[in-house]
């Protein structure tokens, strides 16, 4: 309302009223009502002239606004009060009260009883008893300014929703690649690298996904590269220990089968040294003893030898292919004189077309060879050895049975184990040192094919399997 007021004074300025032609009031008269317009105010100029005794109006007239219908907006009687309480000091209805006060102009505060409503009014002086008289209803301005305080916060409640709504949104842009990310970075902790970052973004998320993948990329590779490496430590380890086993078990199963033939050698030996028997038939028994133990020793070593060396892997299988009759044929044929020395029954009928067989010839030799020993060593009663081969689908089952006791069943797994006998008075009468068996083992499982025996009511048979060709 000051402004309005300091506004009114720059308009009418310098201007004499008296000498005014209605053109220049018509000027005057449309920038105060622009004023009003524009600053929903009334605005009234009065000219006043009191009686100085009692301070009573005088004569009052309206420069502005001049016409009737704008006059009846404002009551004679409140600028009568107004002007006794500037001039006179007297106070002011209980309705009206002052708010500032200066030496140009005063403010009140006034409840109009008439309209019953609430308004701002200023009182200015100017030159020539000139008055300004501002009047403002600031109840429309408190109602209007309620309804724009519910219309801000109506406006405010639908912006901070939309806002929540909008900073939900636009942070799940950022959060939820950012919990993808962690639950990423969790499954890595827990050495799980199947899960990836799929995002495709150019922002700094998105280069920290990639990161993590080409992360999780590298920490899987060298994982199972160092798994790889301490499986292969652990095979290595394994290897080692096994072979060190090996080396001990042979260590003190030869120790253990040489000591008697040692032991025999030597006190013959000593026994021709000191004379015992002089006679020649005495030292000819002696001779006979040690090079019969002398030749076990050198077969002993010999076939630990080949078996040490399949057992280790040194040995290599060469495939080939060839006939499997010409070799039990010359295993029997060299066999000969052993089978009639033991009265032996020899059964074998080999077929008229070529057994043709991939496998290492000299192993499966030594297979064959192995099972017509021991079953010359083991044969009794009925004397008989029977040796053959049947055909089965894409394999050939080749079997020695000989006539005499069964094996335990408690011994039919241990005797393929080194230097295991199963009666050992009868082994070292025939020469037998348990190791013939353990070579058919390593020959067979070298070739990567089954082998066994079998129990029957008046023998044992055992047999082994190879892979056949046909010949067209």
């Amino acid at each position: 309302m000051q402004g309005v007021y300091s506004r009114v004074i720059n308009i009418c300025e310098n201007v004499d009223w008296d000498k005014m032609d209605s053109e220049q009031k018509d000027t005057i008269y449309d920038k105060l009502d622009q004023l009003s317009s524009n600053t929903n105010m009334s605005i009234y100029l009065v000219q006043i002239r009191v009686y100085q005794g009692s301070g009573d109006i005088a004569e009052l007239a309206y420069v502005y606004p001049s016409d009737s219908e704008r006059l009846q907006q404002v009551t004679k009687n409140q600028l009568d009060k107004y002007v006794k309480s500037i001039y006179f000091g007297q106070k002011l209805d209980d309705n009206c009260k002052m708010i500032t006060q200066t030496a140009n102009y005063s403010m009140y505060n006034v409840y109009d009883t008439r309209v019953d409503s609430n308004f701002l009014e200023l009182t200015g002086k100017m030159p020539d008893n000139y008055w300004i008289y501002l009047r403002s209803n600031y109840q429309s301005i408190q109602e209007s300014a309620s309804v724009s305080n519910q219309f801000m916060l109506y406006v405010g409640m639908i912006v901070m929703i939309a806002g929540v709504f909008i900073m939900y949104f636009v942070s799940n842009q950022y959060t939820k690649p950012i919990l993808r990310l962690a639950a990423h970075a969790k499954n890595m902790q827990k050495l799980d690298f199947s899960t990836r970052y799929k995002d495709n973004r150019d922002d700094e998320i998105g280069v920290l996904g990639n990161s993590m993948n080409a992360l999780s990329d590298r920490l899987e590779k060298t994982i199972s590269e160092l798994k790889t490496a301490n499986n292969e430590l652990q095979l290595d380890l394994q290897r080692r220990s096994e072979q060190e086993q090996m080396r001990q078990e042979f260590l003190a199963n030869v120790s253990h089968e040489l000591k008697t033939p040692i032991a025999l050698i030597q006190g013959y030996a000593e026994g021709l040294q000191e004379n015992i028997n002089d006679d020649a038939e005495s030292r000819e028994f002696y001779c006979e003893v040690i090079v019969d133990e002398a030749d076990k020793m050198n077969k002993m070593v010999k076939k630990l030898l080949s078996l040490n060396q399949l057992e280790f892997g040194n040995d290599q299988v060469h495939f080939e292919h060839f006939d499997l009759r010409s070799v039990i044929q010359s295993i029997v044929n060299s066999s000969d004189i052993l089978f009639r020395q033991k009265e032996v029954t020899l059964s074998y009928h080999p077929d008229e077309e070529p057994i043709m067989v991939w496998a290492d010839e000299y192993m499966i030799e030594e297979v064959v060879s192995n099972y017509v020993s021991n079953a010359l060593n083991h044969v009794k009663y009925e004397n008989k050895i029977e040796i053959k081969t049947i055909r089965k689908g894409d394999h050939v089952c080749t079997s020695v049975f000989n006539t005499g006791d069964p094996i335990p069943e408690e011994d039919m797994d241990k005797i393929w184990s080194k230097f295991y006998k199963v009666d050992k008075a009868r082994t070292r009468e025939y020469g037998g040192n348990g190791i013939g068996l353990s070579i058919v083992k390593a020959v067979m499982d070298a070739h990567n094919q089954k082998f066994g025996v079998k129990n029957y009511d008046n023998g044992v048979e055992f047999w082994f399997e190879l892979d056949v060709k046909s010949v067209d």
